[in-house]
């Protein structure tokens, strides 16, 4: 008998887990559901439509009826799941404010994570905007197309905060970022922080470090800071983080993490066998030391809803947890990270070295050579890859290829200088910049 498979939440987890399970299993009958109108859409691409690098807003979504056509999924838009009975194993889901309930065999879900939007005196809704959601980046754009705006404040300078920053800037919006930290991008350690700060700088953007939101006045056009200080904008965007919607989770006693968010097993189980769980909700263990993590990120979601599809398709393949790598841009530079930072590596009480590298990222003679920084850090005995950050204009997506895959490898810092890696003087250099920092790493840990 076809088993009954139920997914709440669609985008990069329920979406592609449904896809994934059909490949598998031509019999299941799946049912997804989404309380808002995109199952499928591309979050990354929304500050790059905002700020027009993406010209048609229909490139980042996928159409509805044509996904629930390829797959044969039952796709249920603007319904949420407002409840799980386990023991009865059905859902309750709202539309049009009448209730109905669907049984299911195997529950997934993939709720997803929602902006942090504070309670602060003075908001105005009509000039203060996330990005998270379509109807979030509909309300930008309509909000920048109509009032043409010409400060923006943006309360945040990690991943979305700085994307849209550049984005904002390309479309002429003076832009000033405020964040309680004494750096951008906590992802990164100071020294790398500062790279990216110097360049904001150089594209005349205002860092107000060290420093906070606190309310609006004025109609939520002037918002008083920490410090006491006052900035005027015309509009702000809150990018302070995200939080994952455990909701349905704690509604139905499903046990949730030292994180906060869904704890789950190796197979992507909650502690309901029958009830899996993926992506922006959920806690992972990291791949290295195995602490709990949450983890919002793409390739997680993906790996996540292929181990759940096998799952239920009888192959016990394991997730093996969560390395964390990532990418983004902002301006001119890139920059990238995996693992942990010493931030991170301190708070565990894990003993550590680092070693850095700066050189040009192709043949110095060749045109388009730019400067590339590489950070790497490393166990203090035997030199195990706990982390690194590449920033660069040129080349830092394959550095950071390269070491994220020596991890997952089990290769040590030392073992970089190793690496036979492919050289033509429009790509690297005779020793790229990675066999380097190997070198380096050999002298400090005396093993030259």
């Amino acid at each position: 008998m076809a088993k009954k498979i139920v997914v709440v939440g669609g985008v990069g987890g329920g979406s592609t887990v449904a896809a994934q399970i059909r490949r598998m299993d031509q019999e299941a009958e799946i049912t997804l559901f989404d309380k808002g109108g995109y199952i499928a859409f591309s979050n990354c691409g929304m500050p790059y439509y905002v700020g027009g690098t993406v010209r048609k807003r229909e490139h980042l979504l996928r159409d509805t009826n044509d996904f629930a056509k390829k797959y044969n999924v039952d796709v249920r838009t603007h319904t949420e799941v407002i409840s799980i009975e386990r023991e009865k194993k059905r859902v309750s889901h709202k539309k049009n404010d009448e209730v109905f309930h669907e049984p299911y065999d195997k529950l997934i879900l993939s709720p997803g994570a929602s902006a942090v939007k504070p309670p602060l005196d003075g908001l105005n809704p009509d000039r203060t905007f996330s990005l998270h959601t379509i109807p979030d980046m509909d309300a930008i754009y309509s909000h920048i197309e109509k009032i043409k705006p010409k400060t923006c404040a943006i309360i945040g300078a990690g991943f979305i905060g700085l994307e849209m920053v550049e984005n904002l800037t390309a479309i002429g919006i003076n832009c000033t970022v405020i964040d309680r930290s004494s750096q951008v991008m906590k992802l990164v350690d100071e020294d790398m922080a500062g790279i990216i700060q110097d360049h904001l700088k150089a594209k005349n953007i205002e860092l107000r470090l060290n420093d906070g939101l606190e309310s609006f006045k004025n109609n939520g056009a002037t918002l008083m800071l920490n410090s006491g200080k006052v900035i005027q904008a015309d509009m702000t965007i809150l990018a302070i983080g995200i939080k994952p919607n455990t909701e349905l989770a704690n509604g139905s006693s499903l046990e949730l993490g030292e994180t906060g968010a869904i704890r789950v097993n190796e197979y992507m189980q909650t502690n309901d066998p029958d009830i899996y769980a993926l992506g922006d909700v959920v806690e992972t263990p990291d791949y290295l030391t195995g602490t709990p993590r949450h983890v919002a990120l793409a390739w997680p979601a993906h790996r996540q809803a292929y181990i759940i599809a096998n799952h239920l398709t009888g192959s016990e393949i394991a997730y093996k947890g969560t390395q964390g790598s990532a990418i983004f841009k902002v301006f001119d530079l890139s920059v990238a990270v995996t693992g942990y930072n010493q931030a991170a590596l301190d708070e565990l009480d894990i003993r550590y070295k680092e070693v850095s590298h700066e050189a040009l990222s192709r043949a110095g003679y060749y045109p388009g050579a730019e400067k590339v920084c590489i950070k790497v850090i490393f166990d203090a005995k035997d030199g195990r890859i706990y982390g690194a950050q590449v920033i660069g204009e040129d080349g830092v997506h394959k550095r950071l290829a390269v070491i994220a895959t020596a991890m997952k490898g089990g290769l040590s810092v030392i073992d970089l200088a190793e690496l036979e890696l492919a050289y033509a003087p429009p790509y690297s250099t005779p020793k790229d910049p990675v066999n380097v920092i190997g070198y380096k790493a050999a002298k400090i840990l005396g093993k030259e």
